[in-house]
Formats: C-alpha cells, structure tokens, sequence
C-alpha cells in the first residue's frame, strides 16, 4: 500500500500548522523492547491507540493509523501528532468507523480500505483530521468475514489496486473439514483470490467496475506499488497434516506451504486452491484437495512462480518498499514485510517479525533477513492469549525513519539509523 505519498498536495494534507519538527528524537532503553540491526535504534512513538494495522505518515511527519474492530474497539483511523518535536505522539484524534486495514493518501484525499468498501476523505489544511463526511470510492465487495481485510496501493497514473482476499482455507466444498474435496473448478475465484484495479477518482464504484489483475490468491491484506508493478505478499494454506494424515506430518505443516511474494503482472495466476509453494522444495505442489500428496506437481506448471518466499505461517499482513534515505543503500528499494505470526504451528506458534527482502533493478537481489524481531519478548507463544505484541504495519516517515505499528495493544516504534 502507499505509506508516505511523495507526490500529495503538502496543503492538502498538512496538519496543524506551526508545529515544531522531530529532528533528532532520543531512541530508547532497549528499543522499546524489539531487537534491531546493529546501527538502529527505536523509541515508542505512542502507545495503546488500539488494535493498529497498516499506518500512512502525511508529508508534515503526522502518521494516520487504519484500526481493526476488535473485541468491542470500533475501528476507524487514529490520527497522530507531535506537538512538541519529541518525536511523541502526544495528539491523538479518532475518526470514522468500521474495521480498517489498508490506508494511503492521493490527490489530496485519504483513502481507507475496509473488508466491504474503500471509502476517502478530503484533508484540509491546518486540521489533523478531516472536518466533512467520507466519501464511497468502492462498495459491494463480499461480506463473508474470513480473509476479508483488504490493502491499497496507488500507481503513478490515478488507479488504485485493492486486494480480495479468499473466503476458504483450499476451496473445500466444506471449508477445513477432513477429506472434503477441492471445488474444482473453485467458484470462489470469480469475485475473490485476487487484486482489483479502480480509478481513483470516481466514486460510488463496484467491484465490477474495476479490473481484476491477477487471480490464485489465498489471503494477501497486503499491497504495495513499486518498480511499475502491484506486489503483496499471501498467507499460504492452513492444516495441511489435521485434514490430510495420511500424507502429510506436523513437519509438513509447520514448514511446508510458504508464504510467497508475487509481483502481479496483469494477467498472472498464482495456483491457488490447485497448488501450494512448499517452502523447502521451492516448487509448486499439487494441493491434497485437488489429489496431491506432497511430491505430485501435475497440473501445477501453469502457474506463476513467485517473486521470493518466507517459511510457513509466519503470516504476512503489510509489505512496503523504503523509499527513504535516512536507511543504508542496501535497503533503498528494498521491502519490509510485516509477519505477525500464525496460530497454525504446533507445539508453539510462530511469533511476529519485520522482515527485510532485498531488491536491485526490480527483483529480488538476496535472501530476506529478520530486520526487527522479538516483539513479544524470548518466551516461546504457545496460544494467542500470549502475544503481548504483533507487528501489523510499517511505513516511511518524512524524514525516512520507519514506523511499526503493533495490533495487540496498539504500540507504534519507529526506527531510526544512528550508525
């Protein structure tokens, strides 16, 4: 998704006017308790904003924050400023409402992606949050809650591309049930499993006003725009040992199914429910739905290869090519990726990462490395109920430091190159 909008109208989206600049906030004891690089630092920008997800900073250094509705939280976008140059979110304003993941801005309008709608709002200047009623880019997309977060990303020619993510683990004709055949040919990728392309500045579109780009996508709440192309990194399927034994180990699972990033070219299909990409293989295999049982390939040599790949389960949700400047050369262009850890790895579920893929000249140029780790601290997370902090977003700020936003408790770091 867009983070940090270079080519924004400044007066559009500039807040508070007057406001002291963050030159050189003071990083903290311990990072605020994540692990770094040697070279970086981080101090908590703000803290317990609520379950925080994808974030978007404004050209003026205020960071606008997409928030999920959970467990009785509301949702909607937390606006964020620093009145006092400390590099503190010491302003908070709320707005909106309903469930939020991707956020951006264009034109002058902030755009939010919720699971049904993509909706904007005008900014004006000198206010931090805006003062009318948004407005509906995209409505109408499919209720049905698994998988429905969706991520936004803008190209340089006013369209916009939304994700759509699958209702379904494999397309089962009974979802997650043992032995339940793949629905074959899968009814679900008609108006799912893919990425959609809108313009972005008529309103009250439907989906299929838009152009579907790509297809075989399983879970991706992720989009970003680079090197002239929409990139987002997928969930790959869950359980594949509990519905398949007699095929398939817990080893199987917990380090099979990668989670793959694709670059969509216009007109590629990833595979998805027919195939899988096993991580330790590094090639597509024939999902067991569809008469696969772990080393059969079949039918899957029509589908696209993926860009890179990640082991299984660690669950991406945000990915954002650095633009930035503060950072060394090795990570200019590059992507950070938001893992936040899956449930579906046994006996202890893998904990939440910020990953760092290497590019050069558009492609990937090295093997990713873990660039800030240990957000729920050394203890082994055996249930949900244990991760005290999950990385869920990441973006650019001005000055080309990094934020993450955590959707556990609603912290946000940001990560400074002092080396």
């Amino acid at each position: 998704m867009t983070k940090f909008c270079l080519t924004c109208s400044a007066l559009a989206i500039s807040a508070l006017a007057g406001a002291p600049a963050s030159a050189a906030p003071a990083c903290d004891p311990g990072n605020g308790g994540i692990t770094l690089p040697k070279g970086f630092c981080a101090m908590v920008a703000v803290d317990n904003v609520g379950t925080a997800r994808h974030a978007v900073a404004a050209a003026n250094g205020d960071l606008y924050v997409a928030l999920q509705a959970n467990g009785g939280r509301a949702g909607g976008v937390m606006a964020l400023h620093d009145s006092k140059g400390d590099g503190h979110f010491d302003v908070q304003k709320k707005f909106g409402d309903g469930s939020a993941t991707g956020i951006g801005f264009h034109d002058g309008y902030l755009y939010v992606a919720r699971p049904t709608d993509v909706i904007r709002y005008k900014m004006t200047a000198g206010q931090l949050v805006p003062g009318g009623q948004p407005e509906t880019v995209v409505s109408g997309f499919d209720s049905a809650r698994e998988h429905s977060d969706k991520g936004l990303a803008f190209d340089d020619k006013g369209f916009f591309y939304v994700n759509v993510g699958s209702p379904s683990n494999a397309c089962q004709a009974r979802d997650r049930q043992k032995d339940s055949p793949g629905q074959d040919p899968c009814p679900i990728l008609e108006k799912h499993s893919g990425i959609w392309k809108f313009d972005a500045s008529k309103l009250n579109q439907t989906q299929d006003n838009g152009t579907k780009i790509v297809t075989g996508l399983r879970q991706e709440p992720d989009v970003a725009w680079a090197y002239g192309a929409a990139y987002t990194v997928m969930n790959n399927r869950d359980q594949i040992d509990t519905l398949y034994p007699e095929h398939y180990t817990a080893e199987d699972n917990n380090n099979g199914p990668a989670e793959v990033m694709y670059r969509a070219e216009p007109g590629s299909d990833f595979g998805w429910p027919y195939c899988y990409f096993d991580y330790r293989q590094q090639k597509l295999l024939l999902s067991p739905e569809y008469g696969g049982d772990g080393k059969e390939a079949a039918r899957c040599s029509k589908f696209t290869l993926p860009t890179a790949s990640f082991p299984a389960h660690w669950a991406p949700v945000d990915v954002m090519f650095y633009d930035g400047k503060q950072f060394p050369a090795k990570y200019q262009g590059g992507a950070f990726i938001a893992f936040h850890g899956s449930w579906n790895r046994a006996p202890e579920q893998r904990p939440g990462a910020m990953v760092f893929q290497p590019f050069a000249n558009g492609k990937p140029s090295g093997k990713f490395e873990i660039f800030a780790n240990d957000f729920g601290g050394p203890v082994p997370v055996k249930n949900q109920r244990e991760y005290t902090a999950r990385p869920d977003g990441v973006a650019t700020a001005p000055d080309g430091s990094l934020y993450i936003t955590d959707s556990e408790r609603g912290k946000i770091w940001r990560v400074f190159y002092r080396g």
